[in-house]
């Protein structure tokens, strides 16, 4: 096929670019920013856009479709122009259902862990052997791009995000996946831009197990009361298989899970990736693997990129570098880092960065999320308010939403490095939490301000 990708760039939609390239699709691509390591890869492959913008004269009859990204917008001249022309139009999720039509489909879902119980199945299937096709959000240790599809793998394992398929496509992703296997890892309100509501956010996930193919299997996590309610609730004929967080201990920094064939050490730590783990067991299960082989293959799972990430670790301090943004998972990633370490001093810093955690109203959400802290940081930027249009926040109006008095905020990005720089690091914890970088923050700097 004939495919071009307006805003080729982005995380995903390059990998997308990648993987079509592999199996021998022509990809042709645009978009007005590329960075990297998205603007190497397709660089490498020959797919980077001579230059940057959007070119009209790229659409033409002789393609077969157009592969629409989020970050391009309604009126994309591109776009315009493949309307113009009668061009089918996918969105990224559409695309890849249609690529997965004939497969059986495994979609994890869930405000949280959804991407790194991908990540996990992904690895234990991998280290067992197993081939399958798979989407992933983020990079996982021998994996050189996180999207593959081939005509004969009888599996593809697809990461569900809630948010918006396209710019013309209001509907959120993991609607369109219409899965055979399914997973639900908790729901916690996101996204308040998209669902104003929590009411309204809920009632995605609703859809979504409605979505599941009549006689497939929901697993889903029993200690989220939200997600009991909605497996009960529903009226779509379905198995239903819930997970509990399973029994583990914590010896010198190092996580022991109990399972049936005795303690097994595990290179991930933290309530959160356990409760991950026993969801990630059931659907591997699922997909074939016999819990030895499991727990095999997952003792050796050192996690996905950007989720509780060791930057630096000796004996005497540790850096760490986390996606945390919402509420709910600043609060299990600073829990589960105090926890491992409950005789470090705890410093984290969590930068306000998406468009829910820069609302006024949303920032109530973060009430005693980083207690945890033994020294607690927030960096906003008032530029990005600028940027996503949103109305002015005050550093009081953040001291009032997180509870904590001891609280320290930075609005100036070279003021915030410059506190990390000087900052003595003997017997301390740095938990970095975001989905930015604080302002153009160089995470390798960091090895040298500790060494």
């Amino acid at each position: 096929m004939n495919l071009h990708f307006i805003a080729i760039g982005g995380s995903a939609m390059h990998n997308l670019a990648l993987a079509l390239n592999h199996k021998g699709n022509k990809i042709t691509g645009s978009d007005d920013a590329i960075f990297e390591p998205s603007k190497s890869k397709l660089k490498n492959a020959g797919l980077l856009p001579d230059e940057n913008g959007w070119f009209p004269n790229k659409i033409t009859t002789h393609l077969d479709a157009i592969i629409l990204g989020m970050h391009a917008k309604k009126d994309n001249p591109e776009l315009l122009r493949a309307i113009d022309l009668g061009i089918k139009i996918y969105s990224y999720p559409e695309f890849l259902f249609e690529q997965s039509k004939h497969k059986t489909r495994v979609v994890i879902g869930g405000s949280h862990g959804k991407t790194t119980i991908t990540s996990m199945i992904l690895h234990v299937l991998h280290y067992n052997g197993k081939e399958i096709d798979f989407m992933v959000g983020a990079q996982l240790e021998g994996f050189e791009t996180m999207v593959h599809l081939t005509e004969e793998n009888d599996f593809i394992l697809l990461e569900g995000d809630e948010y918006l398929s396209s710019p013309i496509d209001r509907r959120p992703k993991f609607h369109l996946y219409k899965p055979n296997i399914a997973l639900l890892s908790g729901i916690a309100w996101d996204h308040v831009n998209v669902f104003p509501t929590y009411e309204n956010y809920v009632e995605q996930f609703e859809i979504f197990v409605d979505s599941i193919v009549s006689g497939g299997i929901l697993v889903y996590n029993e200690e989220d009361p939200e997600l009991v309610g909605i497996a009960e609730n529903t009226t779509n004929q379905i198995r239903k298989h819930g997970y509990n967080t399973p029994e583990y201990s914590i010896e010198d920094g190092t996580t022991i899970l109990n399972t049936p064939e005795g303690e097994l050490p595990l290179e991930l730590f933290g309530a959160h990736n356990l409760n991950n783990l026993a969801g990630a067991k059931w659907i591997c299960q699922h997909m074939g693997v016999d819990e030895d082989d499991f727990y095999e293959a997952i003792s050796t799972f050192k996690g996905a990129s950007k989720r509780l990430e060791k930057i630096v670790g000796t004996n005497n301090m540790l850096v760490y570098k986390d996606f945390a943004h919402s509420p709910s998972k600043v609060i299990a990633t600073t829990t589960a880092v105090k926890n491992q370490y409950p005789n470090k001093t705890l410093v984290a810093c969590l930068e306000l960065h998406t468009y829910s955690s820069l609302t006024p109203e949303f920032l109530k959400q973060y009430n005693s999320s980083l207690n945890s802290a033994d020294e607690a940081i927030v960096f906003f930027s008032p530029e990005a308010l600028q940027i996503k249009k949103l109305p002015p926040i005050t550093e009081s109006q953040i001291f009032e939403a997180f509870g904590k008095s001891d609280l320290t905020v930075f609005t100036n990005p070279e003021k915030f490095q410059l506190h990390l720089k000087n900052m003595d690091y003997s017997n301390k914890v740095l938990l970095l939490m975001s989905s930015g970088n604080y302002g153009g923050l160089d995470f390798n700097e960091i090895k040298n301000w500790v060494s």
